[in-house]
């Protein structure tokens, strides 16, 4: 069996049939469940620093004004 280095083995257990589904998806997309759960991992570890982003340009955003609240018509007017 080949290791990367960095990489740790854990052990999941989830529902038989969640799994086989996620293993046709892995196949559908030509990759390894391995593969497609290391994918996961990076997006939920990524997904703090993606909100601590989008706070920072919020702030940075703040001075913005846009003139609402709109209603329905209003913001559905085409010019």
């Amino acid at each position: 069996m080949h290791y990367i280095r960095g990489m740790k083995n854990i052990t999941l257990s989830a529902d038989e049939e969640l799994i086989e589904q996620a293993r046709a998806t892995a196949r559908a997309q030509r990759t390894t469940l391995n593969q497609l759960f290391r994918n996961w991992l990076g997006e939920l570890a990524g997904r703090r620093e993606r909100e601590q982003q989008l706070a920072s340009l919020m702030l940075r955003l703040d001075y913005v004004a846009s003139g609402g609240p709109f209603n329905r018509e209003e913001m559905n007017e085409r010019k």
